[in-house]
Parts: structure tokens; C-alpha cells; sequence
């Protein structure tokens, strides 16, 4: 059987590869499995807008009810389907990807991304025609939902936030021209940071920087983090699911080195417990986590 999914779920030039029918298709092949109660969001590329609309126009055509929650971050929206206790997602987003790319995620009601075994029987359906539609007075409904608010809420009810309003800590957001821009410089500034931002306007054509967060394209962070003298440079890509650290001296801490940090540090406070990171990963997670005495799951 063909296949659909890649590892992050379905991508394609728009269009060419990726088009409206296809998203269609696809996410009614996804309502028709997970059912009952789906999330959809989009980041802000170009065609991101006409992609979640066919999206929505699938799964309203197998009976979903839709909670359209607009542009926002991947992370957000599976936040979401979890908190809210829905039965699903679709994400429409390319993430890193240059800009006359898109895709699709699904989404499970755990709020993690759906397993190869689900993408295959999606694939088997979508394949053999799509499944049935409901009847005309069976369709689902849709209505809007914003969860930017109870993301950040969320994200402050795991962390020491009197601790760190203390610091008063000087901050530059650089969310690339995409979605973080609506998360990021807001939940700094409710964690007492000063907050500088560059590249902070959504724009799907990713006019300040490649929508990738690299070293070779983060010279303007650098150069603020240092202008400003602040503490803290962060980099995110196209939908705000991956983050690039830059220290005060304007040096960016590239790829799993800036989560090597984290876990050291994670595990100094917390010794002999378990990280869990990507089989694509790099070794030098394993060496801080032995050093620290802690363990490393890979995923």
C-alpha cells in the first residue's frame, strides 16, 4: 500500500503535492477513526489558512464536531486535545520547512502525535476512497476556541514563576516570523522578563529568517542578545515545536546541546531519574545523563 505519513506526519509542496482535496480527504479519513470531538489548528504559512478550512470540511463531512482554534502554536493545540479532553487534533503546519511547504498532523487524545499503526489504517482509508459521508442532516458542527490563554497557564503551573520574577531577567524572542510570536514573548513577560523581540510579525513567507532556527541564520539574535545585554536569546521554528538557545554572549547552542544543558541541570536537582529523548539524538545526551547519574529512555 502507498504511503501518506513521513516521520512528521504528511508534507508536500502546496499544490503540487499537498493540495485542498488531499487535506480533505485525509482529515475524514482521520475523523472517521478518532471520532467525537476534533481540534484543528494552522500556523501562519501562506496557504495554512486554505489547508485548515479543508481540513475542517472533512471532518464536519463524517460527523466531527470541530473546535477551529486559528493560528497557533503545534505545542498548543496538542495541549489542547489533551486538556480539554478532546479526541483528537489535525495540525496544519510544515514546521521547519521552507515556505511553499505544508502538512498535516494528527493528532491523538493524549495530545501526542498518532502512531504508525493509526497513519496506516488512515492510509488504508483514505486509499480505498475516503470513508462513507454522513447524510445531510448528520454532519458535524464547528465552533471557534481559542487555548493560547490556558497553554500559557499551563506552562507557568510547572514552574518556580516567583523564583524566576526575582532574577528580572532580560530576554529576546525570536519566533522566525511564525506562530510562537503568539505564546512566547507573552508567557516571558508574565515570568517578570524584560522582553525584546525580532522577526515577532507573523508571516508565512518568513521574510526576517529561514523558518529553521541554525546558527548561520540567527546572526540578528546574536547581535541584539549582546546589544541589549540580555541573559537569554530564544529561537523558535515555524509552529513553535523547537527552540534554539543563544547565552549572553551571542553564542548559539545548537541541536542537543542546549537540551544536554537542561538535562544536567534537571538532573542535578533531581539525581538517578530518567530522561527521555529521541532515538535521533545524539550521544552526548547519554554521556550527561551518566555523568549526572541519572537514565536515558529513547523514544
Amino acid at each position: 500500500m502507498p504511503r501518506l505519513f513521513g516521520t512528521n506526519g504528511v508534507r508536500g509542496v502546496v499544490n503540487r503535492e499537498l493540495t485542498p482535496d488531499l487535506v480533505l480527504k485525509l482529515s475524514a479519513s482521520a475523523g472517521h477513526l478518532l471520532g467525537g470531538e476534533i481540534a484543528v489548528g494552522r500556523d501562519g504559512r501562506t496557504s495554512s489558512d486554505m489547508l485548515a478550512r479543508a481540513a475542517i470540511s472533512g471532518l464536519l463531512a463524517v460527523g466531527c464536531r470541530v473546535h477551529d482554534m486559528g493560528l497557533l502554536p503545534t505545542p498548543t493545540l496538542q495541549y489542547a486535545v489533551k486538556n480539554l479532553g478532546l479526541d483528537g487534533g489535525i495540525m496544519i503546519t510544515a514546521s521547519h520547512n521552507p515556505p511553499e511547504f505544508n502538512g498535516v498532523k494528527v493528532i491523538m487524545g493524549d495530545g501526542v502525535e498518532a502512531p504508525r499503526e493509526v497513519e496506516e489504517r488512515i492510509e488504508e482509508l483514505y486509499f480505498k476512497g475516503g470513508p462513507p459521508l454522513k447524510p445531510w442532516g448528520e454532519v458535524g458542527s464547528i465552533e471557534g476556541f481559542n487555548p493560547i490563554g490556558i497553554y500559557i497557564d499551563g506552562v507557568l503551573s510547572h514552574v518556580d514563576v516567583e523564583a524566576i520574577r526575582k532574577r528580572r531577567f532580560r530576554v529576546v524572542v525570536d519566533p522566525g516570523n511564525g506562530v510562537a510570536a503568539l505564546t512566547a514573548p507573552e508567557l516571558s513577560r508574565r515570568l517578570g522578563c524584560e522582553v525584546y523581540t525580532i522577526n515577532a510579525d507573523i508571516d508565512g513567507a518568513f521574510p526576517g529568517r529561514g523558518s529553521e532556527p541554525r546558527p548561520d541564520n540567527l546572526g540578528g539574535l546574536s547581535r541584539l542578545v549582546k546589544t541589549v545585554d540580555a541573559d537569554l536569546g530564544v529561537a523558535f521554528d515555524g509552529d513553535g515545536d523547537r527552540a534554539i538557545f543563544v547565552d549572553e554572549r551571542g553564542i548559539v547552542h545548537w541541536g542537543d546541546r542546549s537540551f544536554a544543558l537542561v538535562a544536567r541541570d534537571y538532573l542535578k536537582r533531581h539525581p538517578g531519574e530518567t530522561i527521555a529523548t529521541p532515538v535521533s539524538s545524539s550521544k552526548v545526551i547519554e554521556e550527561v545523563a551518566r555523568e549526572a547519574g541519572g537514565r536515558v529512555l529513547w523514544t
